[in-house]
């Protein structure tokens, strides 16, 4: 049953769509990363961290079209543009807010349990379908997700105290 592509099968459908509401997520991501790093400033750690989420959101993205390829499926044109427009209009309601950086993290680290919970939840249905083919590339970007989710609860603190030490110093503290 490995790599099955049983479109008229109730069950593969379901696993279809979260593979594809996933890999919409990931573009939702990649335009975040994209517009968070070109404003970062003070914040030289969480900058770098973004840039390397950006290469891994792109890899991931390009693991689960692999995956949907197997099944004789595809991304959903909309969804990526829906989702895509979605993340840039998420990146651009911090902007203005003097205290972007601390929204931007908030935002961020639940986004990563978000995805989190995705992955673990195709996984999941990888499993109960057989699609054994899938379930260690879905498990590498999972791990990616928790490695980004546990370094921005990391950097709460530090970029909460960053934050207010700049701001005290009359200093661009938001970003």
């Amino acid at each position: 049953m490995d790599g099955d592509a049983s479109t008229g099968d109730t069950v593969h459908e379901i696993y279809h769509v979260g593979l594809r509401n996933q890999h919409a997520l990931e573009m939702s991501a990649i335009e975040l990363c994209e517009r968070q790093i070109e404003r970062i400033e003070n914040y030289p750690e969480m900058k770098l961290r973004l840039q390397q989420h950006l290469v891994e959101s792109r890899e991931q993205a390009k693991r689960l079209e692999a995956i949907l390829a197997r099944h004789d499926s595809s991304t959903s044109s909309l969804k990526n543009t829906v989702t895509a427009v979605m993340g840039n209009m998420a990146a651009l309601l911090h902007v203005p807010a003097s205290d972007e950086i601390l929204k931007n993290t908030f935002a961020n680290y639940a986004f990563e349990h978000f995805e989190i919970a995705a992955y673990t939840s195709l996984i999941s249905m990888a499993e109960k379908i057989g699609d054994t083919a899938s379930i260690a590339p879905l498990q590498q970007s999972l791990a990616e997700e928790k490695s980004m989710g546990e370094f921005i609860q990391s950097q709460i603190v530090p970029t909460t105290a960053r934050f207010m030490e700049l701001t005290r110093a009359g200093a661009t503290a938001g970003i």
